[in-house]
């Protein structure tokens, strides 16, 4: 019987049972984001960055997300907006070479599920708030991520490069995983 207690105690208390864990494939993930300089709208993705991601959509309160970027990866498709981003005016990823969000916690409005976390940026922590959108398939899942953040709370293009006019001051934030479980 005292084999058993570990399930029993399981189905017991389910509130208690943790969310899947994910491992995110980077074939057809991306994690992007889109601005507007000079009233023109670009988009941007970043090519290097890790994800841990644990969720659970009928508990959502049990799930975390811990998502960790390399700003140097940055890129618009514009030579020399890729080459001002990770400069000192902008990411300085000398400086501040990755961007971290982790969640503090998930919740329902209405069906939509908020993500709730701090986003570190520049050495400046944040909270951002990120829709979630989860779709299982098969063993894994899609996960569609959106939100925005103000460049200039966390001192992006701050200085000569804070007139909202030139470059917006919000950014959206957007991001396309494809989940295997682990």
């Amino acid at each position: 019987m005292l084999r058993f207690a570990p399930l029993l105690l399981a189905l017991a208390l389910p509130g208690l049972a943790s969310a899947a864990d994910y491992a995110v494939q980077p074939a057809g993930s991306k994690l992007g984001f889109s601005g507007s300089f000079q009233g023109q709208s670009f988009d941007g993705t970043f090519g290097k960055w890790t994800a841990a991601i644990s969720y659970d959509p009928a508990k959502v309160a049990g799930s975390k997300f811990d998502v960790e970027v390399d700003l140097a990866s940055v890129k618009t498709g514009d030579k020399d907006r890729d080459g001002a981003l990770p400069g000192s005016d902008f990411f300085n990823v000398a400086k501040f070479p990755k961007a971290h969000f982790v969640t503090t916690g998930f919740r329902q409005n209405g069906a939509q599920v908020i993500a709730d976390g701090n986003l570190t940026l520049r050495g400046v922590t944040k909270p951002v708030s990120l829709n979630v959108v989860f779709k299982p398939q098969g063993t894994g899942a899609i996960l569609d991520v959106s939100g925005a953040v103000k460049r200039l709370d966390f001192g992006v293009g701050g200085g000569d490069y804070a007139d909202t006019s030139v470059i917006a001051n919000d950014v959206k934030i957007n991001a396309h995983l494809v989940l295997t479980a682990k």
